[in-house]
């Protein structure tokens, strides 16, 4: 396959992730559109691709002490939690569904941006 592809679509959304988007706003659509990947191996991507980023991101924030201890506990319990969760429904739900939830999010999410960058 096309390996200079996901070398691009890996250095991009890492870009993306390391500016606090989520690279995965990119890498999952990157995926699906231009390399033909299913929805579902595309997040699955998105998460092993996510773990070497986030302990990156991780000792970054330490370094400069933006983690406050005091909610870790509560945001990591529940972020494994749902995490089950979304994945046990994103196998329940058709493709097509997901692919448009998804697509629904990202223009969610830019809208929100969008506007943000106005507030400032």
């Amino acid at each position: 396959m096309m390996w200079y592809l996901f070398l691009i679509f890996g250095f991009l959304s890492g870009l993306i992730g390391g500016m606090g988007m989520g690279g995965g706003t990119l890498l999952i659509p990157l995926l699906t559109i231009f390399m033909g990947i299913n929805q579902i191996i595309a997040q699955g991507f998105n998460l092993i691709a996510f773990l070497p980023m986030s302990l990156v991101a991780i000792y970054i924030h330490i370094k400069n002490g933006l983690i406050k201890s005091d909610y870790l506990i509560a945001v990591i319990v529940s972020g494994i939690v749902f995490a089950i969760v979304g994945s046990i429904l994103a196998n329940l739900i058709s493709k097509d569904v997901l692919r448009i939830l998804f697509g629904v999010f990202l223009i969610v999410l830019s809208l929100f941006q969008f506007f943000e960058m106005f507030k400032k």
